[in-house]
């Protein structure tokens, strides 16, 4: 998979784990739909957190998960 400008911003979402909370440690990407519409019934988080999962939401409202699996797959984390 090729990324385009935006390819870190993407990598990182797709990276990035729940810091807090009932699914802390879980991938964004594996948080369940109905927690992510209640974030956005109720607000988002301030900061990065509150960027990356309003983008989560999007994707998952329009079921782009794959994408984001498919960059979990293609870019790893090297740690």
């Amino acid at each position: 998979m090729q990324l385009g400008p935006d390819r870190q911003k993407l990598i990182e979402l797709a990276h990035y784990k729940m810091p807090f909370g009932k699914f802390k440690g879980r991938y964004l990407v594996d948080l369940p739909e109905p927690y992510l519409v209640w974030f956005h019934q109720k607000g988002f988080p301030d900061g990065k957190l509150g960027i990356l999962l309003k983008s989560m939401h999007e994707i998952k409202v329009n079921g782009l998960e794959s994408l984001i699996r498919q960059i979990q797959k293609d870019f790893p984390l090297h740690r």
